[in-house]
């Protein structure tokens, strides 16, 4: 697999305008005042899907094969990346399978089959309906599309930045959500061929620190997946986006479970905005190293907003 650059971001930018609005990069004076810091959040959860991840699924999905459109594809997915993949799917007139494990949260499921999709249960958790999914591309000739193993799919997602810093190109800071890396390889692409005094900071959850741990040990590595946050609910590590931000990417940092749920809960009222935990990371980590950021201009990714009601209580109540 080749590593994408700034020129594929910029195709990928290209691709995608048609079917995509820019999402909003808004400053809050209350979470301003929360981090001591002005901050910029970038409201992926705005987009149709709720998720930044449906940039890279319309920049993969519009440039497969006539062979590849015809046969159909399939993913693995807790919910944002298998929306993704419907939602191009429904573009293109491709069919969609997308295997979750048995517990997915319920609205991305309807999410995904009100795209059309095919959505199929399997396994206690992601890394399981993976491997299903993963057999079943195999067995039956399907365009298998992985999570974070794909070029187009990472230069597509790597757009959200590249919008960021055409709104503010004086960032300092960015710190971006991790399950499989996609997100935070794509904005160490851009900001290194852009800007690269600009600090990227990854963020995961403890609970859940497959990512985390291959990139402090330079090697791919399986973890512990226990984490509430699907959209960081991984434990293993994807190649592809761990090859870029072992060259690029500046630091990387856990939050548990419970600061993102608390940062959930600062999005509404400090953003007016409703983040799933994942999308709340970002927030999560930059409390958590606000003395770090202080005075700074830093950019927060808010990834997404697929909460389901039973998580948002739960963070309301903590």
């Amino acid at each position: 697999m080749n590593k994408p650059n700034l020129t594929d971001v910029l195709l990928a930018q290209k691709q995608i305008r048609p079917y995509l609005l820019r999402t909003p990069l808004h400053s809050y004076p209350a979470v301003d005042d929360l981090i001591g810091a002005r901050v910029f959040i970038k409201h992926e959860n705005y987009q149709p899907t709720c998720a930044f991840k449906v940039r890279g699924g319309i920049n993969l999905v519009s440039q497969l094969s006539p062979e590849e459109r015809a046969s159909g594809v399939i993913a693995a997915s807790t919910g944002n990346h298998g929306q993704s993949v419907s939602y191009a799917a429904r573009l293109f007139g491709v069919t969609a399978r997308i295997v979750v494990p048995e517990g997915a949260n319920p609205g991305k499921v309807a999410s995904m089959r009100g795209m059309g999709a095919e959505v199929i249960f399997y396994g206690a958790n992601f890394d399981e309906a993976r491997l299903e999914c993963e057999r079943m591309a195999k067995d039956e000739g399907l365009r298998y599309i992985h999570s974070g193993d794909e070029p187009l799919l990472i230069a597509g997602v790597a757009t959200l930045c590249l919008e960021m810093l055409e709104d503010q190109p004086d960032l300092e800071v960015i710190l971006v959500p991790v399950g499989g890396g996609s997100g935070a390889a794509g904005a160490c692409i851009v900001t290194r061929a852009i800007s690269p005094g600009i600090r990227v900071i990854a963020v995961q959850s403890e609970r859940s620190p497959a990512g985390h741990e291959s990139w402090k040990q330079r090697r791919l590595v399986e973890a512990a997946n226990l984490t509430l946050a699907e959209g960081l609910a991984t434990g293993t590590a994807f190649s592809l986006p761990q090859s870029i931000l072992w060259e690029l990417l500046d630091e990387f940092v856990l939050v548990s479970d419970d600061e993102m749920l608390r940062a959930m809960v600062w999005m509404i009222e400090r953003a007016h905005t409703l983040a799933e935990a994942a999308g709340a990371a970002s927030l999560a980590a930059a409390y958590r190293m606000k003395e770090q950021l202080a005075g700074k201009r830093v950019g927060l990714v808010c990834s997404g907003g697929n909460t389901s009601l039973a998580q948002l209580k739960k963070a309301l109540e903590a």
